[in-house]
């Protein structure tokens, strides 16, 4: 179970990098106003996505669940982070219809609004975290 917490572990911190490290190309990226720039962030941003967030994700998910079924489903806290994590993966899909929007062409939002955009996994990882160490409830 120990080995199966660290997959967890291992698999949150690398989606979090991505879901850290993906709205900060799109701030570098709707900055860029020559074709090359932004066909190299095309491409970083969909390696990113696809090559390291979904398949994190998806072990975070997967781990997750195992270990619930594993240890079962107790207290406030951990429906709390339950649903913490069902809006973060609502976030991790809509970078995705953002990844869209720059690779048609369609983006429609300034720099400063991905720099705001940017910060919000922050706040569900400082949560998800206190949640997880403190158990509150």
């Amino acid at each position: 179970m120990l080995l199966l917490k660290s997959l967890h572990i291992i698999s949150m911190v690398t989606w979090f990098a991505g879901l850290f490290y993906l709205p900060r190309l799109f701030v570098y990226h709707a900055m860029t106003s020559d074709k090359l720039g932004s066909e190299r962030f095309k491409t970083m941003e969909r390696k990113l996505y696809f090559g390291i967030m979904m398949p994190s994700a998806a072990l975070v998910i997967i781990s997750g669940i195992w270990l619930w079924m594993g240890w079962g489903f107790y207290g406030k806290w951990l429906m709390l982070k339950t649903l913490l994590v069902f809006a973060l993966i609502g976030y991790h899909f809509f970078c995705w219809i953002l990844l869209n929007n720059f690779k048609n062409d369609m983006n429609s939002r300034t720099h400063v609004w991905y720099r705001w955009f940017n910060e919000i996994p922050v706040v569900f990882l400082i949560l998800i975290v206190l949640l997880v160490e403190l158990k509150p409830f």
